[in-house]
């Protein structure tokens, strides 16, 4: 199933996706800042495959969203008030954080 978004909006506290296939997922900005799948807060496989997950810092304005752009036609990049943009959450990835936080 293709996965696209028909808009995207800031309400509050939470990000509203409304997607082509009809379904709303509201995420709080909070969720997915801690969700973030970048290397500095996800972690990065060694050599092993092992994940090492480095400590994460928030600070005052982690938990704010500055803005965000598309990335090609399958995820959204978010910036964030303590300065923090390196994270890509796909569209699948944006699915799966609303459901299982909705379970």
């Amino acid at each position: 199933m293709s996965l696209d978004l028909e808009r995207v909006e800031l309400i509050g506290q939470e990000l509203a996706i409304h997607w082509k296939d009809g379904e709303e997922t509201f995420l709080s900005l909070e969720t997915l800042r801690r969700a973030c799948p970048c290397a500095a807060c996800g972690g990065e496989a060694d050599a092993f495959g092992r994940v090492h997950r480095p400590p994460v810092q928030y600070l005052p304005g982690s938990f704010r969203l500055e803005g965000f752009v598309p990335v090609g036609g399958y995820a959204l990049q978010f910036r964030w008030g303590d300065g923090h943009s390196t994270g890509i959450y796909s569209f699948a990835y944006l699915r799966r954080l609303a459901s299982s936080a909705n379970e």
